[in-house]
C-alpha cells in the first residue's frame, strides 16, 4: 500500500471538482494520456472512465478505471487499471483544514494478481503517486480563487 499526501492551497471543494472530472486527470495524474470517454452515469458507483494509460515513450494502453465509492464532498475511490500492468484501488481524500486549504491524501493498494507484489510497487508507486498529487496541487491552485468562488 503507497500512501501520499499533499496540502493545496485551494478549498476542498475545488479539488473535489479537478478529482470528479475525469478530462483533467491527463494535465495532472502520471501516466494518463488521454481520457477516450467517460460514461454518463459519472461518477455514480460502478461508472468508468476510458483512457490510454503509458510511462514511457510512444507505448499506451487503453483501459478504464471504475468508481467504487464516492462521497461527494470528501472521497473518491476507483478501481484502476492499466493492463497488462494490472489493477489497483486508489482511495482520494480531501479533508479541509480552513477557509482556502485541504489535505489530499491518495492510497494505492494493488489487487488482484499484483497484490503479493505490494511491498515490491509500494517505492514506485509512492514516487508517481507524490509526483501527480503535486500535478494536481500545481493544476487546482492556477485557478484564480476569491471567496466568492473559482474565477475564469
Amino acid at each position: 500500500m503507497a500512501t501520499v499526501s499533499t496540502i493545496v492551497d485551494r478549498p476542498s471543494d475545488l479539488v473535489m471538482e479537478a478529482l470528479l472530472d475525469p478530462r483533467t486527470y491527463p494535465r495532472w495524474l502520471v501516466g494518463c494520456r488521454q481520457i477516450r470517454d467517460i460514461d454518463p452515469e459519472w461518477p455514480a458507483p460502478g461508472s468508468r472512465f476510458h483512457h490510454r494509460f503509458g510511462l514511457a515513450g510512444p507505448l499506451v494502453v487503453d483501459d478504464s478505471s471504475r468508481v467504487v465509492a464516492v462521497e461527494p464532498r470528501r472521497c473518491l475511490q476507483l478501481e484502476v487499471r492499466a493492463r497488462p500492468g494490472g489493477r489497483g484501488e486508489a482511495t482520494f481524500t480531501v479533508e479541509p483544514l480552513d477557509p482556502g486549504r485541504c489535505r489530499v491524501e491518495l492510497r494505492e493498494v494493488p489487487v488482484g494478481l499484483l497484490a503479493p507484489a505490494g511491498l515490491l510497487l509500494h517505492g514506485p508507486t509512492a514516487l508517481r503517486n507524490q509526483r501527480s498529487l503535486r500535478n494536481l496541487r500545481e493544476l487546482v491552485e492556477s485557478v484564480p480563487f476569491d471567496r466568492r468562488g473559482p474565477r475564469s
